[in-house]
């Protein structure tokens, strides 16, 4: 079971949230809209989209490498590592 699976239905729901945003997105370029009004949403859409990745990565650390650590071992390296690297790839985008 992944950590997130109690949470899952929030999650769907939120990125359904943020698909619809996408969709509203292209129908403003599409309708030509203003590029600030485009921009906005676009920032809109990426800081939901940030929010379940947090989401994720609470979860991961709650329950995957908490789980991991508690074993000890090169799998709690590597589950350390995988969230480490997950995190990193998070600031930079």
């Amino acid at each position: 079971m992944r950590g997130y699976t109690e949470d899952k239905d929030a999650y769907l729901k939120r990125l359904r949230r943020v698909e619809g945003q996408i969709r509203g997105l292209q129908r403003m370029v599409e309708n030509d809209e203003y590029c600030i009004d485009v921009l906005t949403q676009i920032a809109a859409a990426t800081k939901a989209l940030q929010a379940v990745s947090l989401g994720l990565i609470d979860e991961h650390l709650r329950h995957c490498v908490a789980q991991a650590v508690a074993e000890g071992g090169e799998t709690a390296e590597a589950k350390v590592k995988e969230a480490s690297d997950a995190i990193a790839r998070l600031v930079r985008s």
